[in-house]
């Protein structure tokens, strides 16, 4: 057997070790990204080196899994994916993320710890060379607040599905005691808890303005169709507001860079005859749309919303205000 259809079924022994549940063969065969009939050569391959795959029942289906995992042996890690999660760790410790920073850390020693001697002396110069060789470019930007304290408490009423009480220092009224709802944390420039209040929706609250964090112990009674990741896509940024249409046109000068950009998760790209590029997506968040759109300079035209061209003036003339004349300069 040639050495990558080896690591190929080495790579279907661990996602089905990985999982409680089972894959389907269809699972199998869209992960792999194979027909569904090399997905059922590659399940009997697995299950004549690995007897100890089961199956599952799973009604019209059947679901496979290898219940007590992979011996360590074929489980040492290769010395890139230690560079990669060495890399992650040091990228959320510069953003100031030293929570998550610190749990890959520790995933790190815990791999590290499992892997045999012998195969740590063979990565050791591969993993130093990798190290000397790749860092993080760090950008400009806010660092997120990160308390393991307010984390580890949202964290727990999330698991234990109880509701939160908390002083929130943001707001219309500053100090107010709230108790919410959980649904999860949306980390990025800024990190906010997304949370109902009483029976209204789920809304954003900065996790830096949260003080003296409780878990109740009460119930939390959840909307059951609620999706985290749908909430997060609505929006362009963090900040919710109405949804609406975006229709953005990239000059012919930028559209090569227009058709590798993510502008939203959900956008379409249609490239026009005179080079252009017409990117269509729905969300929220105009403001920090325009913000965005700033940076394009003269390469983007926006078709719609009208409210958003109206944002992206008003940015723009703040910003020719706050540098219409030199600033004083202090003599010496």
């Amino acid at each position: 057997m040639r050495h990558e259809k080896a690591g190929r079924l080495l790579d279907l022994a661990r996602m089905l070790a990985s999982t409680s549940e089972g894959l389907t063969l269809d699972e199998i065969a869209e992960r792999l990204a194979v027909g569904r009939r090399t997905a059922e050569r590659m399940r009997d391959a697995v299950r004549e080196v690995f007897p100890q795959m089961e199956e599952v029942e799973d009604p019209p289906t059947r679901r496979f899994r290898i219940p007590a995992g992979l011996d360590g042996l074929f489980q040492a890690p290769t010395a890139e994916e230690l560079a990669a999660l060495g890399a992650a760790a040091e990228a959320w410790a510069a953003q100031g993320a030293h929570a998550r920073a610190g749990a890959l850390r520790t995933l790190e020693h815990k791999v590290l710890s499992a892997t045999r001697a012998a195969a740590r002396r063979r990565l050791a110069p591969d993993l130093e060379a990798l190290l000397q060789a790749e860092t993080i470019a760090v950008q400009a930007g806010p660092r997120p607040f990160e308390d393991e304290a307010v984390l580890g408490a949202v964290r727990e009423a999330l698991k234990s599905l109880s509701t939160l009480r908390f002083r929130y220092e943001g707001g219309s009224t500053p100090g107010r005691v709230r108790e919410v709802t959980p649904y999860g944390v949306l980390f990025g420039r800024a990190n906010y808890l997304v949370a109902a209040e009483g029976e209204g929706s789920p809304r954003n609250w900065r996790l830096d303005r949260l003080a003296d964090v409780e878990v109740t112990g009460t119930p939390a009674a959840r909307d059951p169709s609620f999706s985290l990741q749908d909430y997060a896509d609505e929006s362009f940024g963090i900040y919710q507001d109405d949804t609406e249409d975006v229709v953005l046109r990239i000059l012919p000068a930028s559209a090569e860079g227009a058709l590798r950009w993510r502008f939203h998760a959900d956008q379409t790209l249609e490239p026009q005859p005179d080079g252009a590029v017409i990117v269509r997506f729905r969300a929220s968040g105009m403001r920090e749309l325009a913000w965005h759109l700033f940076t394009w300079g003269d390469q983007v035209q926006i078709l719609e919303p009208p409210r958003l061209r109206t944002l992206l003036r008003e940015q723009i003339e703040l910003a020719r205000a706050a540098h219409a004349s030199d600033p004083d300069v202090a003599e010496p």
